[in-house]
């Protein structure tokens, strides 16, 4: 007993001095700890909304972005929540009745309300951009072009979210928003990596956009853009060709072939086999094409397929000049185009046309990829309704045509080679979210990428967190060592058993 009373009398960590500095120190640490951890700990996400309206020729389609509230300046990541094809055509095919356009937004528009919040209702902006349809008709037409604007626009102010406006997007904005799009997704503008070209086709219209270093803007101004973007500079190339969306070509490359007015035409873009009654007045229904309309010709025309790709892509060629050009080089019809560079996403109609034609894997070589649209456009008419029972005839017959005019497009109009073909990659979404120009209009029209790049914080929470607890400790440690003359004189104390 005596012995154990001796232990205790020389053992300083028995005083109670020293066991009460333990315990304050314990909870000192613990307290200091749990104050940085709930401190910095993540908050549960609020989220802003934005709601974007793309009204293309062919279809218009809503899409719903989401970001993280808290952010300063709202520079949270925007990621696609949702999206919603509205159904019928685009809204320019409603210039005869206009009040039809409006009420073909109806049904997306309460997907929307359903999606966001509705305590954000108030504050979600929503937009509408009309691209080459819209262009196409403010050309042929612009009292019609009007009257569809305001429509959508009513049916749209009766929203309950924050409308602020609808127009028209020139092809420029068009390109250029495409690329912000591809590029923002990728990470590649915060992170100052080298950018990706956007390749954007649609129905009425086609747009090239990528950053090129023997490029300065200085050779053809009308095709440039200038972006500040997380601190860095981009000098951007950008064109977009009215009328060369992938609908308006084959209206242009049949008005070719109809010249003279012919009862009967053998169209080697179409499978053998295919037939169909066409109009005239229908086909060159079009600023495209409108006047080249031949005089006199009959009421319509017998569209009879022969399915030759060699002899679909000279009818294609027909379409592009490549001969006239002022500058040091021209991609075609006298367009200005710097050397291609770096790699490209191509989406829109790229992407589905090559889907369909199970050609996005662009390791396959050129020559391998045109033999294999050779074969399909050789496929009997018949048989290719066979094999796809579930398309659409008026789609499932254009397949041909496209795949041919991609293929052209890319080769001779871009002047993609064998070696650079590589470097296109042919895209849906990235990242959950379409590739498509509407992202990179919201992000331009709400501020939301600063021309600097955000500060951040010197530290990651778990880091900040560990070196918080580390450094708590050694203060402890510290702490104990520095009562050590205090020891012998806790020790010397006599102790009541």
């Amino acid at each position: 007993m005596s012995a154990q009373r001796e232990m205790k009398e020389k053992n300083p960590w028995h005083t109670p001095a020293t066991i009460i500095i333990t315990v304050i120190g314990v909870i000192a640490i613990v307290a200091l700890v749990t104050v940085a951890v709930l401190q910095n700990k993540p908050l549960p996400k609020k989220y802003k909304y934005g709601i974007v309206l793309d009204a293309g020729s062919s279809h218009t389609a809503l899409y719903i972005y989401g970001w993280p509230a808290e952010k300063v300046n709202d520079t949270g990541r925007v990621v696609q929540v949702h999206s919603c094809k509205v159904k019928g055509p685009g809204i320019s095919s409603y210039a005869s009745a206009p009040l039809n356009a409006g009420e073909s937004l109806k049904v997306c528009m309460l997907e929307a309300k359903d999606q966001v919040p509705s305590k954000r209702h108030q504050e979600t902006p929503l937009y509408l951009g009309a691209t080459a349809g819209m262009r196409l008709l403010n050309i042929e037409n612009s009292t019609a072009s009007d009257g569809v604007f305001q429509a959508v626009s009513q049916a749209l102010q009766t929203s309950p979210f924050s409308f602020q406006g609808a127009r028209i997007i020139s092809g420029q904005e068009e390109g250029a928003f495409g690329w912000v799009t591809v590029n923002y997704l990728d990470d590649r503008l915060k992170q100052g990596l080298e950018t990706t070209g956007a390749l954007d086709l649609g129905g009425a219209s086609t747009q090239i956009s990528f950053v090129s270093d023997n490029y300065d803007g200085s050779e053809s101004p009308k095709n440039s853009v200038t972006f500040r973007l997380y601190g860095n500079d981009y000098n951007l190339y950008t064109h977009s060709f009215l009328c060369y969306g992938k609908d308006q070509v084959l209206r242009m490359t049949l008005a070719h072939q109809t010249q003279s007015g012919p009862a009967t035409v053998l169209d080697p873009c179409f499978h053998r086999g295919y037939t169909a009654i066409k109009n005239y007045t229908v086909l060159y229904d079009t600023p495209c094409v409108s006047d080249r309309k031949p005089q006199p010709a009959p009421a319509s025309f017998n569209h009879t397929g022969t399915g030759d790709f060699q002899e679909c892509q000279r009818v294609v060629r027909n379409v592009f000049n490549f001969t006239d050009c002022k500058y040091s080089r021209c991609s075609f019809n006298g367009v200005f185009q710097p050397s291609l560079q770096g790699p490209f996403g191509a989406f829109s109609a790229y992407y589905f046309v090559m889907n369909f034609l199970n050609l996005t894997d662009t390791s396959t070589p050129l020559e391998d990829v045109k033999k294999k649209i050779t074969n399909y456009c050789a496929t009997p008419w018949e048989q290719i309704k066979e094999q796809y029972p579930h398309i659409k005839q008026k789609y499932l017959a254009e397949y041909c045509f496209s795949g041919t005019y991609i293929i052209t497009l890319l080769t001779e109009g871009y002047n993609f080679t064998s070696e650079n073909y590589p470097n296109i990659k042919f895209i849906k979404k990235i990242k959950d979210s379409d590739a498509g120009w509407t992202l990179g209009y919201m992000l331009n029209l709400t501020n939301m990428i600063p021309a600097e790049a955000p500060d951040k914080p010197p530290l990651p929470h778990g880091g900040y967190v560990s070196i918080v607890t580390i450094i708590a400790i050694l203060l402890f440690v510290l702490i104990i060592f520095s009562l050590r003359p205090i020891w012998p004189r806790c020790s010397k104390r006599p102790q009541i058993i």
